[in-house]
């Protein structure tokens, strides 16, 4: 089964998107819908792409959907009017709530982590849940996994995908697993984004009676077994789907990702 896209890591539209996430259900999948574009430079543009997240809250709730969405505030106007771009973020979050639809903020370049922090934060303020994804690759990282979980916010690890404090991936890789054992030891539910193997198996070993408390993120176009089996053998799962014109940046961390991979004689799970 493969989706209609016209690149294995996006889909052209929020129609496929829905179709998509309404097949990976039925799999016991949860889904991410993400709205391709980032570093806007206009209110308009801003205001485009917030609409395009209204609806697809309105959709999944429609629809009656097994999934969240995820916005970047650099596509919510950030860079242009700070100001504006938080009150799209809490609007957002309000509405996904009301929907009973997931609201996570997704990693970013290094200088907007502090914006994002106050964000999920403002969410969580007017008592919303929200999920906010940290880069395991950044020496911040362990102090603000504990600002998170001081103001209720889940957070979702990764290792990320723009320039980090940290290029070495054993390195990367071990600190990742730092924090899961660090959250897992306070009782917190939380998400991880991965495609390494071997991580894979560490964490599932190490949460195996505590399946209840994370999910495992996989990207479009990567892992399409592991994710199926892994649903199958009762762990939370969840697809990350963006779609949308604007895939370009998108699809070039991606491909920078399996380059690196290969390069260090790695590959993905499969």
């Amino acid at each position: 089964m493969k989706p209609v896209s016209h690149s294995r890591w996006t889909l052209p539209d929020l129609s496929q998107a829905l179709s998509w996430c309404e097949r990976r259900n039925r799999e016991g999948i949860r889904c991410t819908l993400h709205v391709l574009d980032e570093y806007v430079r206009t209110e308009q543009a801003a205001g485009s792409v917030a609409s395009a997240y209204s609806q697809a809250i309105a959709g999944i709730d429609r629809q009656g959907l097994l999934a969240s969405v995820s916005v970047k505030l650099s596509s919510l106007g950030i860079l242009s009017d700070s100001d504006a771009a938080m009150e799209r973020t809490i609007e957002l979050c309000r509405e996904a709530d009301r929907a009973g639809v997931g609201f996570e903020i997704d990693m970013e370049g290094k200088g907007l982590i502090g914006a994002a922090i106050e964000a999920a934060g403002l969410c969580r303020r007017d008592n919303y849940p929200v999920t906010l994804a940290l880069q395991a690759y950044l020496h911040r990282t362990p102090g603000d996994v504990r600002i998170l979980l001081a103001l209720g916010i889940t957070p979702r690890f990764v290792k990320g995908a723009y320039h980090g404090d940290i290029t070495d991936m054993n390195e990367t890789g071990e600190r990742f697993l730092a924090l899961v054992r660090e959250v897992h030891h306070y009782g917190i539910p939380f998400h991880i984004g991965t495609h390494d193997p071997a991580l894979i198996h560490e964490i599932c070993t190490l949460m195996d009676t505590a399946r209840d408390r994370i999910e495992f993120g996989f990207l479009l176009g990567l892992a399409d077994r592991t994710k199926r089996d892994m649903a199958a053998e009762g762990w939370q799962v969840s697809e990350y789907i963006p779609y949308g014109t604007e895939g370009a940046a998108y699809i070039a961390r991606r491909e920078r990702y399996l380059r690196e991979l290969a390069e260090s004689g790695r590959e993905p799970a499969p």
